[in-house]
C-alpha cells in the first residue's frame, strides 16, 4: 500500500508534467546548493527546477501519459518543468552546464515526444522565437517585393517599347 506522502508527491509531479509543455531531465551530482540556487534563478521565467526521486517520477510520468523518460531515470535526477519558451529554458540549461560541468543533461520531453540530450542541445542552438519570426517576416516581405517588381516590370517594358516605337515613327515621319 502506498504511503500518503509518496502518493501526494507522485500527484504533484504528475500535475507538473501535465501543466508544462516540456521537461528536461538532468543529473546534478557535484553541484553545490548555491549553484542549484543560481540555476533556479536563471530559469525562473521559463521553468521550475526540482530535485526528484526516480521511482516516483517514473510513476508520475506514466500517470501523466509521458513516455520515454525511463531510460534516463538513473542516478541523482532533477527536472526542469518548462512552462514558458522551451528554447529559452534549453539555452539556460546549456549555458549553465557549460559554466558548471557537473550539471549533465540526460534527456527530456517536448510536447509528449521524448528527446535525447543531443536533441535538447539542438533545441538550445535555435534562435529565439522573436528572431525566427523576424526572419520569416523579412522573407515574406522580400518575396512580396520581388513579386510586385515582376508584376510591374512587364508593363513598364511594354510602355518603353511603345515609347521607342512612337519616337521612331515620329523621326521617320519628320524625315519623309
Amino acid at each position: 500500500m502506498a504511503r500518503p506522502d509518496k502518493a501526494a508527491a507522485v500527484a504533484e509531479i504528475a500535475d507538473k508534467f501535465r501543466e508544462s509543455n516540456a521537461a528536461v531531465l538532468t543529473e546534478y551530482r557535484g553541484l553545490t546548493v548555491a549553484q542549484l540556487k543560481d540555476l533556479r534563478r536563471s530559469l525562473s521565467g521559463n521553468a521550475t527546477y526540482a530535485v526528484v526521486k526516480n521511482t516516483l517520477t517514473g510513476i508520475a510520468a506514466k500517470e501523466a501519459g509521458v513516455e520515454g523518460l525511463d531510460a534516463s531515470l538513473k542516478g541523482p535526477s532533477a527536472i526542469a518543468f518548462v512552462t514558458g519558451d522551451p528554447v529559452e529554458a534549453a539555452k539556460g540549461l546549456r549555458d549553465f552546464a557549460k559554466a558548471n560541468p557537473a550539471l549533465v543533461i540526460k534527456g527530456g520531453v517536448l510536447e509528449g515526444n521524448a528527446l535525447t540530450a543531443a536533441e535538447i542541445t539542438k533545441l538550445a542552438d535555435l534562435e529565439s522565437r522573436e528572431v525566427l519570426l523576424a526572419r520569416v517576416a523579412g522573407g515574406l516581405k522580400a518575396t512580396l517585393t520581388r513579386a510586385a517588381y515582376a508584376f510591374t516590370a512587364k508593363p513598364t517594358q511594354v510602355a518603353r517599347i511603345i515609347d521607342a516605337l512612337r519616337e521612331k515613327q515620329d523621326s521617320e515621319g519628320a524625315a519623309a
